[in-house]
């Protein structure tokens, strides 16, 4: 079932319901990938406990709280980390002659609010008439820039309708405000009690205002300033005030009939993350400064045109079916919103929308996130890698606290410290190393910036092999294979397994890799590996045992199935049909103990298809249908991260219709609210699974050793696909219709493609034509004359 209605370029809501508030405080939210401000209203909420969460974020700004723990052991994560609910600063409050303006009472002529995902802009129109019968007209706009990544904007249009009389905007920065601390959902909410902001210093200076304030635990300061302007402004009153925790800024005045009246806020946000805390007034105060002189239509302006690039680039066109290009536009406006592009910061699993997972950044970034962006803003993409190098020393630390070698990266995080204190779902799925460093290869292979291997990327590389071979061991019993044990897979359903499929091949990539760039490197940048050697004390025969290790790496298989069975017990439990389950059960994690759930063969999300997904030129097509057809029925897809997986693979092998199903879940997961969470903040990892599922799946791209093949074709609803990808330099557009696919270079240098196996030659400029296959054949072989 839709829930707003079907619109390429809009997300429209049609009625204020006080049900669906919540949802939709996450549905309209707003963001630049660094601040992000949930879509609460902006004159305020009085509708009951449950059905808000008024809160705005900054990527990466978090406090710090103790992890307690009831049975304490050694090497459990001690802190925790947040993502904090900061200084909220868009509420603007409005009286209508003595009455407040409250969408909870009085009466609702017309209510509309749109979300534009081509322009980047909030806009709401209300008509409402008060309990005395006054009416007025209220239009508001929020931009939070794009180009200028800490500022945001309102305004906010009031037109009495058949009266006159006083009208006061009230416009606020409050200080005292608080994650969510509590759920019955142990995937919401953080370990903070109460506040974890206070106050230190506040100022209203005629039309402009300020607040700092610091955190009690992490030591991080913050300044949210804000400046109006007011149309027309003639004879309207100004009164400050400042209080313990808040400042407001009021503007009084005398209002006519049919006539209309504009406050613009301007608001900015600094943090001693970023700059020196002495100076966060003042760089506060400027940017506000700046943004009244520019004016709102010129940040408009700037929005609009900052899409427009955007979408140039990332835009994914279908025609044929609008409630999948709907679905698939708000997954990457979406990503936009919430990825931080500073090298600092990383996108967590709930982007900057909502109090899941506790902002967190996770595995999800590397693996279902990175790759929109590698292929079509790759300075994006090494902005992430970066912020992974710049947490190598945690990691480095991590795994010296657990007596191994090299560097353990955390699997939930902020600043670099563990934050899961659930060890066998945490600090066990150790494959968050080998995610890293896929990430770093994959971006490597695309954009040819082998300088960023050499400066950031080969330490990465040298640490985390260190660590698996440092974690696994020669098992005579397996042949003297080397194997990890009491590892975590991506499946949270199975913990503390030994051999994961997952696990072990994407550790044995990541050995390989360490030895190729070693020897590389060692070739053709002497003095490059000369310097991370000697930073790390690399040895010589270090790189010998990577290479011994990656060539005995244990690969789970099951000859009388044919299939990679997840783990070494994984086929030895009673097999469990997701169908077999009741409905009210899923998903599991909140109604079944983790004893229940790790005895059965049943998935919450399924590794081994991912594995085979990743690593695509080691498999054959029917490795792909067998292993999907026996993990299919035991999947559960608890997790976000599944339904794109399967659509993508589903496609491949034949399976249209389950195909694009898949897809759909995944591209309107959260338009839809399919898992019921939307609330709680969005799916960012599913959001970038559905670009993959539209350009792996549908569009058919596999980037191979030797480069680009494409196996294109498109659903029975579609007339046409079309999308573009940035490779090595180039820029090219793919366009896939029922019969033919259409490649046309649009930037850079002449570059050989491989289409069915075929090679193909794009010039700068021109497009290539061919015919798809009237039986598609997506096999793992190399381009004809390659």
């Amino acid at each position: 079932m839709k829930i707003y209605p079907i619109e390429e370029w809009q997300i429209r809501e049609t009625e204020f319901d006080i049900e669906t508030n919540y949802r939709d405080e996450t549905i309209f939210a707003t963001g630049n990938g660094y601040i992000g401000m949930r879509g609460n209203l902006e004159e305020g909420y009085s509708g009951p406990p449950g059905t808000t969460f008024n809160a705005t974020y900054l990527n990466g700004f978090y406090e710090e709280y103790d992890i307690e723990y009831p049975e304490d052991g050694y090497g459990f994560a001690r802190k925790g980390q947040a993502m904090l609910n900061v200084a909220e600063a868009k509420t603007v409050k409005l009286d209508i002659d003595g009455e407040e303006f409250d969408l909870l009472k009085g009466k609702i002529h017309f209510y509309e609010r749109v979300l534009d995902l081509n322009k980047g802009i909030l806009r709401r129109k209300v008509v409402w008439e008060s309990a005395s019968g006054k009416k007025v007209e209220v239009e508001i706009k929020r931009i939070v820039s794009f180009p200028r990544p800490r500022l945001a904007a309102l305004a906010i249009t009031v037109k009495p309708l058949n009266f006159e009389g006083e009208l006061k905007f009230t416009s606020r920065i409050d200080g005292q405000v608080s994650n969510l601390t509590r759920s019955k959902d142990m995937r919401v909410g953080a370990g903070l009690k109460g506040r974890s902001l206070i106050t230190v210093e506040n100022k209203v200076e005629g039309t402009l205002a300020w607040i700092r304030q610091k955190t009690l635990r992490s030591g991080l300061s913050l300044v949210c300033a804000v400046e109006h302007s007011l149309v027309p402004a003639n004879k309207a009153k100004v009164l400050g005030y400042a209080g313990k925790d808040t400042v407001e800024v009021r503007f009084e005045l005398r209002a006519s009939r049919g006539a209309s009246y504009t406050l613009f806020k301007y608001i900015s946000y600094f943090t001693s993350r970023d700059y020196e805390e002495n100076s966060l007034v003042d760089l506060a105060l400027e940017e506000v400064r700046r943004a009244k002189k520019d004016g709102f239509q010129i940040l408009e302006k700037e929005q609009e045109e900052f899409l427009a690039g955007f979408w140039e680039d990332a835009d994914i066109k279908i025609e044929g079916d609008p409630a999948a290009q709907q679905g698939i536009r708000f997954c990457l406006f979406s990503l936009l919103q919430s990825t931080g592009r500073d090298g600092k910061t990383n996108i967590a699993a709930k982007g900057l929308t909502g109090e899941g997972y506790g902002g967190h950044y996770f595995w999800d970034s590397d693996i279902y996130v990175l790759p929109f962006f590698l292929f079509t803003w790759p300075e994006v993409a090494k902005a992430l890698l970066l912020h992974r190098y710049s947490l190598l020393d945690a990691a480095r630390s991590r795994a010296r606290e657990l007596r191994h070698k090299g560097a353990l990266y955390p699997w939930r995080t902020i600043s670099g410290l563990e934050c899961s204190a659930y060890f066998p779902a945490g600090t066990a799925q150790y494959h968050i190393n080998a995610d890293i460093i896929y990430a770093l290869k994959r971006y490597v292979e695309v954009t040819g910036d082998v300088e960023f291997l050499w400066n950031y990327g080969a330490e990465m590389v040298f640490e985390t092999a260190r660590f698996w071979v440092d974690l696994g061991a020669y098992i005579p019993g397996r042949g003297n294979k080397f194997c990890f044990h009491c590892v975590t897979g991506p499946d949270e359903y199975k913990a503390l397994v030994d051999n994961n499929a997952y696990t072990n091949y994407m550790a044995k990539m990541n050995l390989e890799y360490a030895v190729e760039v070693a020897e590389k490197m060692k070739r053709e940048r002497p003095a490059d590996y000369a310097r991370v050697a000697g930073k790390i004390k690399l040895a010589e025969k270090e790189i010998k045992e990577w290479r011994r290790a990656a060539a005995h790496v244990y690969l789970p298989y099951s000859r009388k199935l044919k299939i990679i069975p997840q783990d070494d017990s994984f086929l030895f439990k009673k097999r469990l049909p997701a169908d077999q389950i009741p409905r009210e059960h899923f998903p599991l994690l909140l109604h079944w103990h983790y004893l229940n759930i790790y005895r059965y063969q049943i998935c919450k999300q399924p590794d081994v298809l991912l594995l085979l997904f990743l690593l695509r030129e080691k498999f054959t097509l029917e490795d792909v249908k067998r292993n999907y057809d026996y993990y299919e029925p035991i999947t559960t897809h608890d997790s976000s991260l599944s339904p794109p997986i399967f659509s993508i693979l589903a496609w491949e092998i034949g399976y249209e219709e389950k195909a694009y199903k898949y897809f759909l879940h995944a591209a309107r997961m959260d338009l839809d609210d399919y898992h019921g969470n939307t609330k709680d903040g969005i799916h960012a990892a599913s959001m970038g699974g559905a670009w993959g599922a539209a350009v792996y799946g549908f569009g058919g791209m596999r980037v191979y050793p030797e480069g680009l093949h494409f196996y294109p074709s498109i659903p029975n609803q579609w007339k046409r696909l079309s999308f573009s990808i940035k490779y090595r330099g180039r820029k090219i557009k793919v366009t896939v219709e029922k019969n033919r696919a259409h490649y046309t270079l649009v930037q850079g240098e002449a570059l050989k493609i491989c289409h069915f196996g075929k090679e193909v030659l794009l010039n700068p400029g021109a497009t290539v034509s061919r015919r798809i296959p009237s039986r598609r054949r997506a096999k793992t072989f190399l381009c004809k004359g390659a």
